[in-house]
């Protein structure tokens, strides 16, 4: 199992594992899950890592739907800092102890200040990666935010 799954069967929270033939030739790590899963892609969410300040130290968790970009302004805005910029993806992988395609934003090395995109509240439960290309965990929102401490705020654009 991986730590994102361990963090959930800790937690005792409801949920469910979604394994998935993992093609090495995906453009789209998410859009690859949504579509292997049958699921609407709004209910897939991307965990992208950004650098507060510029500073590759100082990263930051975003959960935004596979189908949308991430406003890098409005997570500024939410983490009441100045500039964000997408983080290097060594710096994501050594800081999560996850490889890029598998970062979950559960179970990672380090708990990073996190944001959940406002939409994933429309949902019963959804969908982010479990820790490995091919595994995606399904689950609550309210646990998601819970598990994570993550706030919640619009921060992807369409």
């Amino acid at each position: 199992m991986t730590p994102a799954v361990n963090v959930a069967k800790k937690a005792q929270i409801t949920f469910n594992l979604h394994e998935y033939e993992h093609d090495p030739s995906a453009q789209s790590y998410g859009e690859e899950a949504a579509e292997a899963l049958g699921l609407p892609m709004g209910r897939v969410f991307k965990t992208l890592l950004v650098a507060q300040e510029g500073n590759q130290k100082r990263l930051a968790v975003a959960v935004v739907p596979v189908d949308a970009q991430l406003d890098l302004k409005a997570l500024a805005a939410a983490l009441s800092v100045k500039k964000v910029a997408m983080a290097q993806a060594d710096a994501a992988q050594r800081i999560t102890g996850y490889v890029l395609g598998g970062i979950s934003p559960l179970g990672q090395k380090k708990r990073l200040p996190t944001v959940l995109n406002d939409s994933a509240q429309s949902y019963e439960t959804l969908f982010v990666s479990a820790g490995r290309r091919g595994l995606e965990i399904e689950l609550t929102p309210a646990d998601l935010v819970a598990l994570t401490a993550a706030k919640v705020a619009n921060i992807a654009r369409y």
